[in-house]
């Protein structure tokens, strides 16, 4: 890995899956089979994580605040939460506010529709807006359990805007990460097709396999931009969760000199998971 000590701004990336089964201590003795080579990346995304030490870690999930018509900049003062049916899984990590706000600036600026959300107490400074899973699980291994938590922004898609729209939202990010004066990460919390199986809750689709054999090229080839010539039809037929939070991770790292290294994938159940890292090359 190659990171320039006095650099600020953008400083890492990652594809990081939020399915409970990457959380060794989350699964079931029947379970601990499962998503090997998940866990395995999950703990290597953990250690290029802390090499590349941020300061400021920003989540896109796809599991917390659905606006329509608009993406969410979560700016509460803390971030709170459980895995569900596992709650020793659990973390409470302070919202890096300052960001945030410069954040929903930054993509007010590049006219994309966003929303500054909080939760509870009427002061956002105090309040604490719930942990999705799609925040919490790669926070365990990437910043979550560090002590003191690196601080946090998360950020919602919208999947009634342009695929466009998210390339510019990622894009907005990583001007204000430069502008911020801080080192700080990127992760796209995602899993892929969910439609790999009968038994799943979303049934049986080939496209589920397509889709992410397609993802695992675009990463693995280094060409995020052919993201925006995916057809819709082909991520709603796969039951994707990916490719919205994709495109912001290919909006934030575009044209600045990122390398890209697929970790693993695979599909232990109904669902892909993919773990891969972003890393600046000067």
């Amino acid at each position: 890995m190659v990171v320039s000590i006095g650099r600020m701004g953008l400083v890492f990336a990652a594809i990081a899956p939020h399915g409970g089964l990457a959380i060794e201590e989350a699964c079931s003795s029947e379970e601990l089979g499962l998503a090997v080579a998940t866990r395995a990346g999950m703990e290597e995304l953990g250690k290029l994580f802390t090499a590349a030490r941020p300061q400021i870690v920003v989540v896109a999930t796809p599991h917390n605040v659905h606006i329509s018509e608009a993406l969410g900049v979560i700016v509460s003062g803390r971030m709170a939460g459980a895995l569900d049916g596992a709650a020793a899984i659990a973390l409470d990590v302070p919202m890096e506010s300052d960001f945030a706000w410069l954040a929903l600036e930054s993509l007010i600026d590049a006219e994309i529709p966003a929303v500054g959300v909080s939760f509870g107490s009427n002061d956002p400074a105090s309040a604490v807006a719930p942990m999705d899973w799609g925040v919490l699980i790669p926070l365990w291994f990437m910043g979550g359990r560090h002590e003191p938590p690196v601080p946090l922004v998360v950020v919602t898609p919208a999947r009634d805007l342009s695929p466009k729209a998210h390339v510019g939202a990622g894009a907005a990010i990583a001007r204000a990460a430069a502008e911020c004066g801080q080192r700080v990460a990127f992760i796209a919390s995602a899993d892929h097709g969910h439609a790999h199986r009968k038994d799943g809750p979303y049934g049986y689709h080939p496209a589920a396999a397509k889709y992410d054999d397609l993802i695992r090229e675009l990463v693995g080839s280094e060409t995020l931009e052919r993201l925006l010539d995916v057809p819709r039809e082909l991520v709603e037929q796969a039951k994707a969760d990916s490719w919205w939070q994709l495109l912001m991770l290919h909006g934030a790292t575009s044209g600045n000199g990122w390398k890209s290294r697929l970790i693993s994938y695979e599909a232990p159940t109904y669902f892909g998971m993919l773990t891969a890292a972003y890393e600046p090359v000067n």
